[in-house]
């Protein structure tokens, strides 16, 4: 039987339980020669630094110290970095892959929470549910006589920007549900959109066709604001804005113009900055939705990353290849 690799956590240590419970702890235990005790979040005490020295393997997550050269001198042995979260842009330098050291993300699972957020709030939002809500607790009575108009999801118009990791897997997702999906990404053919089975359309038209519009771009200096007082002005009456990417992609004042005015909705997992200021209009404002940045993997959710990041383990002490590696060429056009 072929020798385990030696490993080390390298994460926040109270996350390591909520990212690795104990089923999944036994399986990483079966493949790697890992010290359960030691969870590193820098890597100046001895004991980190002796582990270090051993390490074949980071199992890593956030709050992982930063791999830069000092580092990785201290780890003459290291070949593979799993990361049981989503962006290892914060931590792994490009050091890394010109030592080439393999990495690994759980990238990939921690979309599917972000997509299922998503699909939740555009399917709640063509109902209104929102608004309707906060009229009912106002009236303690039905806000309506009926039958209401204007609201449903039936065939309603959903735009995607961005065909990420989360932006895939939510046109999946809404694959089943009645509604017309269309997607604006610069980087993505017709044929590409296609095999994704939507329309492709410029970001100007699918802003101006859309009753909701769903923000899965990456945050690059390209994309900073990509939706401002001109692309917020495209959008019909009545639509509704979602963004679970980075806040930064939005242009919050325009926004707040719009929002204000009651011309558009919000629905926002992310802002820049992040939390929003105390006196933001934003909170108030009834056709405005904040959440606190939840969408992605939570409670029972980090597991699943884990959970990847052992079955990639598993892959690489039986002498497979990793699954889920990151591109360092790629990982810098993004954020």
């Amino acid at each position: 039987m072929p020798e385990r690799p030696q490993a080390l956590f390298a994460m926040t240590p109270r996350n390591l339980p909520l990212v690795f419970p104990a089923e999944l702890l036994a399986r990483l235990g079966a493949c790697v020669d890992i010290d359960r005790s030691l969870v590193a979040d820098d890597f100046t005490g001895p004991r980190a630094r002796a582990a270090l020295a051993r390490a074949e393997v980071l199992i890593t997550g956030w709050g992982c110290p930063r791999l830069d050269a000092p580092a990785l001198d201290a780890a003459p042995r290291l070949r593979a970095v799993l990361h049981a979260a989503g962006s290892v842009k914060g931590f792994a330098t490009p050091e890394v892959w010109r030592r080439g050291i393999a990495v690994s993300s759980a990238a990939e699972a921690n979309a599917l929470p972000v997509a299922e957020y998503a699909l939740a709030v555009i399917l709640l939002a063509g109902k209104d549910v929102f608004a309707l809500r906060d009229r009912l607790r106002e009236r303690r009575a039905f806000p309506y006589d009926g039958i209401l108009t204007g609201v449903g999801n039936h065939g309603r118009r959903v735009g995607v920007v961005g065909a990420s990791r989360v932006g895939r897997r939510l046109i999946e997702l809404l694959r089943p549900h009645d509604l017309a999906v269309t997607l604006a990404d610069p980087y993505v053919d017709a044929a590409e959109a296609a095999r994704l089975g939507v329309p492709l359309l410029p970001l100007d038209e699918l802003l101006g066709t859309s009753d909701v519009v769903s923000l899965h771009a990456p945050q690059t200096p390209e994309t900073r604001r990509l939706i401002g007082a001109r692309e917020l002005a495209l959008m019909p009456d009545g639509a509704v804005l979602v963004n679970t990417a980075r806040g930064a992609l939005v242009d919050h004042g325009a926004l707040v113009d719009q929002v204000r005015a009651g011309r558009l909705s919000a629905v926002l997992d992310v802002t820049d900055p992040e939390p929003l200021p105390a006196d933001s209009p934003l909170y108030d404002l009834p056709n405005a939705f904040v959440t606190p940045h939840l969408a992605g993997s939570q409670g029972n959710e980090l597991a699943r990353l884990g959970r990847a990041v052992v079955e990639e383990a598993e892959r690489l002490a039986s002498g497979g290849a990793l699954l889920h590696t990151v591109d360092h060429a790629a990982l810098e056009r993004t954020a």
